[in-house]
């Protein structure tokens, strides 16, 4: 009896259970809202940017009931691939920051949502216009500019002074003239620029500084010219001169500001934040230290680099991450960002703004913003649009070094970089 009571029982529950489970399958799970836009920057640290970018995220969620935007910072080393993996997963954010340089490389895959239709010609002619063709590929603007950097040279005026040098150089040919006279009279070198592979464009863009074409329309190409052959030499003379140091062939542009600031390097090519680096580091080489104008070649051409947002094709919320894109980058945002930054931004009204145009006569890196934001309206970016330009860079880089350490002649190394890109392009 007791049983059979018990076994009652245990129907009564599991009956009561089927009914639940089938209650709950049947009724609607959560839905979340859908608006959440996920936003990753590019070595915009938390602990440094956190001031800024928190207060206006709660403006933007503000100003659009209903949207939340959780932001991710992803370090430069590691923006590349982890974009890559999650543009291949379906699982990217809805805005990205991200240089043109690493954009191009998914662009050529459709891999983001194609702007020019959806943003209004008034939006686009907040933007410099020759940094607007920046974020392009094959006629289609992929990428909204945000803000900007333009090179200057920094020299340590005492090094000069010694070597009996009365001006920064402005060109390379001058560069050549005052490196022998630097190293005579000092016994230190003159200038850094990196020829690692993986390291900054400066190197290529000093090409088309002198007259070189690297790729033709084909995207063949374009370099293995007289041009080409006059700069490939050029630097391949610096080296064997032991005009500039050997560890250009290993070190990046953090090693170059490392060498300048020792006190062993008279001039550098880098951004005004470069003073505030060296100010807090090596306080007495910024005593001596002061900015002059990009250094350029026979072109008088000066390089600008963008940093811009884009968005994934594949976003749920094209539109919700076009108005986020277009607000962080509007005028009023970028002249904040770049004042907290101390970059230069992509907007005429912001650029327009008196912190770009007025300087204190005793303060070096208010003179170096001043300076550099005088060049962006010759500044251009140098570097050709096409998708695989870091494999073109990494074959001119290596050629180049084999030439500088005597394993190749001039000529060799152009035919073989220009075979290599050929068969690149072919591929």
């Amino acid at each position: 009896m007791i049983q059979r009571k018990t076994w009652q029982r245990f129907g009564v529950f599991t009956l009561l259970g089927i009914f639940l489970s089938w209650l709950i399958s049947c009724t609607p799970a959560p839905q979340s809202s859908g608006n959440t836009l996920d936003f990753w920057t590019m070595d915009l640290p938390k602990h440094k940017f956190g001031a800024y970018f928190e207060p206006l995220i709660d403006q933007f969620e503000k100003e659009n009931p209903g949207v939340t935007v959780e932001w991710d910072d992803v370090s430069w080393a590691g923006m590349q691939s982890k974009i890559r993996v999650a543009i291949e997963g379906k699982t990217a954010p809805d805005v990205v920051n991200l240089n043109p340089d690493f954009a191009f490389q998914l662009a050529g895959k459709g891999s983001w949502l194609d702007l020019d239709k959806a943003i209004s010609k008034a939006d686009r002619d907040r933007y410099l216009a020759n940094i607007w063709e920046a974020s392009s590929l094959n006629g289609k603007t992929f990428g909204v500019p945000w803000y900007l950097t333009s090179r200057i040279a920094i020299y340590n005026k005492a090094i000069f002074d010694e070597a009996g040098v009365t001006k920064p150089p402005q060109t390379y040919a001058e560069l050549a003239e005052a490196a022998q006279k630097i190293k005579e009279k000092t016994g230190k070198y003159a200038f850094f620029i990196t020829t690692n592979p993986t390291g900054s464009g400066e190197l290529m863009e000093s090409f088309v500084q002198m007259g070189v074409q690297l790729i033709d329309t084909q995207d063949k190409a374009a370099f293995n010219t007289p041009a080409g052959k006059a700069a490939f030499q050029y630097w391949v003379d610096l080296f064997q001169q032991k005009l500039i140091p050997p560890a250009v062939l290993t070190e990046d542009h953090k090693g170059a500001i490392d060498f300048y600031q020792s006190g062993n390097v008279a001039l550098i090519s880098s951004s005004p934040q470069s003073l505030d680096i060296v100010k807090t580091n090596a306080p007495d080489i910024a005593k001596v230290s002061a900015a002059a104008p990009q250094i350029t070649g026979s072109t008088g051409k000066r390089n600008v680099a963008v940093m811009n947002l884009v968005i994934p094709k594949d976003t749920d919320k094209p539109d919700e991450a076009l108005k986020f894109a277009l607000f962080i980058t509007n005028p009023e945002n970028q002249l904040a960002f770049s004042k907290q930054a101390n970059v230069l931004p992509s907007t005429q009204t912001s650029l327009s703004d008196p912190y770009f145009s007025k300087a204190e006569e005793s303060n070096a890196t208010d003179k170096a913003r001043v300076l550099s934001a005088s060049q962006l309206k010759d500044s251009e970016v140098l570097i050709p649009s096409v998708q695989d330009i870091k494999k073109l860079q990494k074959i001119l880089y290596e050629n180049l070094r084999e030439a500088m350490s005597n394993r190749k002649s001039v000529d060799q190394a152009l035919a073989d970089a220009e075979k290599v890109w050929n068969q690149t392009v072919g591929g």
